[in-house]
């Protein structure tokens, strides 16, 4: 199962992770790993290119991407990371908590 999890501060998303596999079929044909996939490598590379603020990311082969915005998120970056939101909660509302589910944690300061 994919985990995905955004954090928030004060009610702002200031990053996510995203671990692990759908298991919806055999690797290379699995479309809820590949529309996960899609959705969050382009939410980094829309971060990087569209907004100048300053994101830390990992991306590991075993399935886990982590990504933090350094600093005050810009309402670029929030609209972003709200469209990777909506993404993969459509993902989840199509296929359902057995092969993805959505977290959200706030962080005290």
């Amino acid at each position: 199962m994919i985990k995905a999890i955004f954090y928030q501060k004060d009610g702002i998303t200031f990053g996510f992770s995203v671990t692990g596999h759908a298991g919806y079929d055999e690797s290379g044909k699995d479309i809820v790993c590949a529309g996960v996939s899609a959705l969050v490598i382009n939410a980094i590379n829309s971060l990087e290119t569209f907004t100048d603020d300053s994101i830390i990311s990992r991306i590991e082969e075993e399935g886990m991407t982590k990504v933090k915005i350094k600093g005050i998120v810009s309402p670029e970056s929030e609209l972003l990371l709200k469209s990777l939101r909506l993404g993969l909660c459509k993902i989840y509302e199509e296929y359902g908590d057995d092969y993805i589910t959505v977290f959200f944690r706030e962080v005290k300061s």
